[in-house]
């Protein structure tokens, strides 16, 4: 029988991951993929401003953070850190998901000439159809390994 906690645990982490990388990749200098991102990123991500890369740095260990903070979630605790292991995962794939979802939304208004961004059409549409709803499935998986993680430690 498949465990789907360590399913959703270990996807979520393996996505986590590899977006930590691409941050460290992208703050250490890399370009490839950067243009999928579009518009002031982009610009930023060219430019080399000081500040932007070191928030580029940051996110990759927020990123970083997060895979490790599912793998929390593999072991029983006391009860008290179960909950909030619980609430934080639950909170942060309500985060991640609803961030995805603005972004999505944003996009299509975008797409559809409702909204004015500073994005071309390949950007908008890797960021439509790869980045975002990246996001909206890491906030998925957070979320049901909250779930599983909730109802195992209850049983």
């Amino acid at each position: 029988m498949v465990e789907y906690k360590r399913v959703y645990i270990f996807s979520g982490f393996i996505g986590c991951l590899l977006f930590a990388i691409i941050s460290f990749y992208w703050a250490g200098g890399g370009m490839i993929g950067v243009n999928t991102l579009g518009g002031f990123i982009y610009d930023q991500a060219v430019e080399r401003e000081a500040s932007f890369i070191a928030m580029v740095w940051f996110t990759g260990f927020v990123k970083l953070g997060g895979g490790l903070f599912l793998l929390l979630l593999l072991k029983r605790w006391s009860t008290m850190t179960n909950r909030i292991l619980y609430f934080l995962a639950i909170l942060a794939g309500i985060a991640l998901f609803l961030y995805g979802l603005a972004n999505v939304i944003s996009l299509v208004f975008a797409g559809m000439g409702l909204l004015s961004l500073q994005i071309d059409d390949f950007a908008l549409r890797w960021r439509l159809f790869f980045w975002e709803p990246f996001w909206m499935l890491g906030g998925a998986l957070f979320i049901l390994a909250a779930f599983k993680f909730n109802r195992e430690v209850k049983s």
